[in-house]
């Protein structure tokens, strides 16, 4: 390594030392067996927890209450679990599912599926469909240092659905791409926000969900082990924000994050060889 590039790594370092503080995981519960992949989870405004899987399960939502025990399960009529990765709802409770997981930045059908809130007291709610695609992607896949179009979180604000991008870049750049689409069946072509460089480590850096508070003053972006929480930042600008690092002391593989109130977040992780398969609490201060 050069000296330059030592540099610049020592710079990073310092910054997110900086800047970061230790988080206390509440575990509230665990999962049934049937949820091992919980790629996703948002509370609708009555208060409902709701929770769905990723690629290689049913296409369904789970409504699960703070034990991590389902209560109901809602197959969703005319939308197929492809990589659904993240949930979001709007303020009319409006439910919509990202199915935009893109592990190989191959996929050209990209879709986020929006439940009508007066459909989610069917037995098989019915879905319209938001397809979109990235303008900046000309190549599936792309080659290695372009790839920025795998995604896991988004969230609802202003009649828009604002997206950050997952990292699978190498080398490894540290930033998430942010778009956004409106929350409104369509075709649409993604509109490009700007870029987000949250930290360097590529075990730790690359957006695994997302979400906003009530108040829609902070934004909460998860990773591996990792929370960066957004503020100070203006409307669709979220490339300044003042960011927060908060380190989830875990070596599970967490996935899903989602404010339960403005001070309270709930966290879940999938199944895998340190543990997981539970819901969690983080209080903020």
């Amino acid at each position: 390594m050069n000296k330059i590039a030592l540099i610049f790594l020592l710079v990073i370092a310092q910054a997110c030392a900086q800047n970061t503080y230790m988080g206390n995981l509440e575990k509230l519960g665990k999962f049934p067996s049937k949820l091992k992949e919980v790629s996703g989870l948002e509370v609708t405004p009555n208060g409902n927890i709701w929770v769905i899987e990723d690629s290689g399960n049913k296409d369904k939502i789970y409504r699960v209450d703070k034990d991590g025990d389902i209560k109901e399960s809602l197959k969703i009529d005319h939308a197929k679990n492809r990589d659904w990765e993240d949930l979001t709802v709007d303020t009319e409770g409006n439910l919509y599912i990202g199915d935009f997981g893109n592990n190989k930045n191959a996929r050209e059908d990209l879709v986020i599926y929006k439940i009508p809130e007066d459909e989610m007291g069917k037995k098989e709610p019915n879905a319209d469909k938001i397809e979109f695609f990235y303008p900046q992607q000309k190549d599936f896949p792309p080659k290695k240092d372009s790839l920025y179009f795998d995604t896991e979180g988004f969230f609802h604000l202003d009649d828009h659905l604002y997206i950050f991008t997952k990292n699978r870049t190498r080398p490894y750049s540290g930033k998430t791409l942010i778009y956004r689409v409106p929350d409104k069946e369509g075709e649409y072509e993604a509109e490009f926000l700007g870029s987000l460089f949250l930290c360097g480590d590529q075990d730790h850096c690359s957006v695994t969900s997302a979400d906003i508070s009530p108040d829609g003053k902070t934004i909460a972006l998860l990773s591996y082990g990792f929370a960066f929480l957004l503020t100070d930042f203006s409307t669709p600008d979220f490339t300044k924000s003042s960011i927060k690092i908060i380190d989830l002391q875990t070596d599970t593989q967490i996935e899903s994050i989602c404010f339960y109130d403005n001070n309270t977040l709930l966290i879940a992780d999938e199944e895998n060889n340190h543990g997981g398969r539970k819901l969690y609490e983080l209080k903020l201060d």
